[in-house]
């Protein structure tokens, strides 16, 4: 194409098809050649490469750094507070149902920049309460997402799907350089341990199993096969009756060996 600042060839994109599947099980179709042009030349300009087949035969020479950086490039992190509505009162009603001194442990397998994570504290909090006995395990493949969810710095737009009693209550709002930012409060803080975690691995570092899983609007960019193993491994790090949370996209009908649908994206772990 005219205009480009780097070629850009059917093999390049062939390569980082191959390369970021290998990586993160994502399977990039042929329609993302715009994309990954874009978010990859930003890596050559940083990198100081002048084609895309000398910066990709420079990542595959040697484990680096600049293989976190070439996933968080290729990475699609679209979230908001309380995405997905349905879900929250789902769980909401799945914590009421369990008794009031039995810990709660639960995993958000794509904390992308943190509002989803927050969300699902903010519903445990306002089900059981101040001192709820409740864990959440946030992970994410995207290390620059991740680093900002555990800030838990807003501006205040991002905020405005909640309502005022929810800002007042589990927000610091900024003054001074920070005003119109705002900050999760440390008691709402201290109930998630955020860390990197790549799906298609088999080394998660989880010891006990978890209450419920949160894992939404990824397998869309995983193929068929990647999707079983994976649900397989969620399957495995949850306990017998906990409830898997998924996309609005998602649909696991065919895996009725390991779940049950219990509601709108919504399964029980058999």
């Amino acid at each position: 194409m005219q205009g480009r600042e780097f070629a850009w060839t059917a093999a390049d994109f062939d390569r980082v098809q191959s390369l970021i599947y290998k990586r993160a099980g994502i399977s990039l179709h042929d329609g993302k050649h715009a994309m990954v042009y874009s978010r990859l030349s930003r890596r050559l300009r940083d990198t100081g490469y002048h084609s895309f087949s000398d910066y990709l035969s420079w990542l595959e020479a040697a484990e680096g750094p600049e293989w976190q950086e070439f996933i968080n490039a290729l990475t699609t992190n679209l979230t908001s507070f309380f995405r997905e509505q349905h879900h929250f009162e789902i769980f909401a009603n799945f914590l009421r149902e369990r008794s009031a001194t039995t810990s709660c442990s639960v995993w958000c397998s794509a904390a992308s920049t943190g509002e989803e994570p927050y969300s699902i504290v903010m519903t445990a909090l306002e089900t059981l309460g101040e001192r709820a006995n409740f864990k959440l395990t946030a992970s994410d493949i995207d290390s620059k997402v991740l680093e900002t969810a555990a800030n838990g710095v807003y501006r205040m737009d991002a905020l405005r799907g909640l309502d005022g009693e929810r800002i007042r209550r589990y927000f610091l709002r900024g003054t001074g350089r920070n005003d119109g930012m705002a900050r999760v409060k440390p008691e709402v803080r201290q109930h998630v341990d955020f860390m990197m975690v790549n799906l298609i691995r088999n080394d998660w570092p989880f010891r006990e199993a978890f209450d419920a899983v949160f894992c939404r609007n990824v397998m869309i960019y995983f193929d068929a096969l990647t999707q079983r193993q994976v649900l397989e491994r969620i399957h495995g790090v949850m306990k017998p009756g906990s409830f898997l949370f998924v996309g609005h996209a998602e649909n696991f009908s065919d895996s009725k060996d390991l779940f049950l649908l219990r509601g709108k994206t919504v399964y029980e772990r058999r």
